[in-house]
């Protein structure tokens, strides 16, 4: 386990002192998982660049008969709402 040395607004530091006393955990322990909770959260955010990154180089096409039998699997209603303009 790595020690380390950060400096908090006051504000920020007396409000993590009262969540940790309130969790019963360390500041160490809120910190880290906080700092954890952080770091997942915009490590999805690289991934769902990474995703958007990808998909705007490629043209999206559904295939006709995917399509086709998808919307006949459907209740008629929204199989009219459903369809391409150009579909009979």
């Amino acid at each position: 386990m790595m020690k380390t040395a950060i400096s908090l607004p006051d504000k920020l530091y007396r409000e993590a002192e009262a969540a940790a006393r309130a969790l019963g955990l360390s500041r160490s322990q809120l910190s880290a998982t906080a700092l954890a909770a952080y770091l997942e959260r915009h490590r999805s955010d690289r991934i769902t660049e990474q995703l958007n990154a990808v998909y705007s180089e490629q043209t999206a096409k559904v295939d006709d008969v995917l399509n086709r039998m998808q919307l006949a699997s459907l209740p008629s209603a929204s199989r009219r709402r459903m369809a391409p303009p150009n579909a009979g």
